[in-house]
């Protein structure tokens, strides 16, 4: 776990095919889906900070389900009250129920091509299997338009390439901190903490050398190297989340037993007897 350059050594299974990502139409489905909820909530993040949201639940170490998930990330954050065995219901943002439905069908595939890639072994960054997540450099976009064009952006504060991503997979570990809390085993807790310390990089702008565009081939440099090598160490510390968290398991409540009472005490039980006489006879 502490080599970040191994993720084999933190994924077992077998092959897997390469997998399939979201198709374009797909993608601008949820983009649109966003866009209509922007109209009714000005709060309504950006697809890349739902991708690190998502990406964030996929890793957690407890099942998150969409009743108290989806309230967080696009609502007021309180919880929707979904009865054991009973469908969601529909959720305040949704413009309807088919809008929702839809929006849950392409989440969901979308979470369970992550969920495929994390628990694929892979052994390097170029392999078509690994884990990409869905990140935008909009300063490479930007430096492509022409001069009026970035003119009009002038003064506007342009995220750095992932940064919007870390974001929103931050925005998760922060709002259920019980979930991501480290364990007692100080490796084990050593591991996760090294591996968080790898997203949040990523949530600070870039301020190095521009050198390369994560934009296009040939496009004017905009990200530099230290954040290219930066993305791939977060990518590997989501191999690492995941598996660090699947290793422990669900967390195990404490049960607390309530205190008994004294022996010439009225018995809880209520048959109004003594306790010695009674339960505790």
């Amino acid at each position: 776990m502490t080599d970040q350059a191994e993720p084999s050594d933190v994924c077992d299974g077998a092959d897997t095919p390469a997998l399939g990502a979201l198709s374009g139409e797909q993608l601008e489905l949820l983009e649109d889906i966003l866009e209509d909820l922007r109209t009714r909530s000005e709060e309504v993040p950006q697809w890349e900070f739902c991708d690190g949201f998502l990406t964030a639940l996929v890793c957690s170490r407890r099942t998150i389900g969409p009743g108290e998930y989806l309230p967080m990330l696009l609502g007021d954050g309180e919880p929707a009250e979904v009865a054991d065995g009973q469908p969601l219901p529909l959720l305040p943002m949704f413009a309807d129920a088919a809008q929702q439905a839809q929006f849950l069908e392409l989440w969901m595939l979308r979470w369970n091509e992550v969920e495929l890639a994390l628990d694929t072994p892979v052994e390097r960054l170029d392999d078509e299997r690994t884990f990409e997540p869905e990140v935008m450099d909009m300063r490479g976009a930007i430096a492509c338009l022409s001069d009026e064009e970035r003119a009009e952006m002038d003064g506007q504060d342009i995220p750095s390439f992932a940064q919007v991503w870390a974001l929103g997979f931050m925005f998760a570990v922060e709002n259920w901190p019980e979930d991501w809390e480290l364990p007692r085993d100080k490796e084990v807790a050593g591991w996760l903490d090294d591996a968080l310390d790898c997203i949040v990089a990523l949530t600070e702008d870039d301020t190095g050398k521009p050198e390369v565009s994560m934009y296009s081939e040939d496009g004017e440099p905009s990200t530099s190297n230290a954040r290219v090598e930066a993305f791939g160490a977060a990518i590997w510390a989501v191999y690492d989340l995941r598996q660090l968290w699947k290793s422990l398991g669900q967390r195990i409540e404490s049960v607390r037993k309530a205190p008994e009472p004294g022996r010439n005490d009225p018995c809880n039980c209520g048959s109004g007897k003594k306790y010695k006489k009674c339960c505790g006879a």
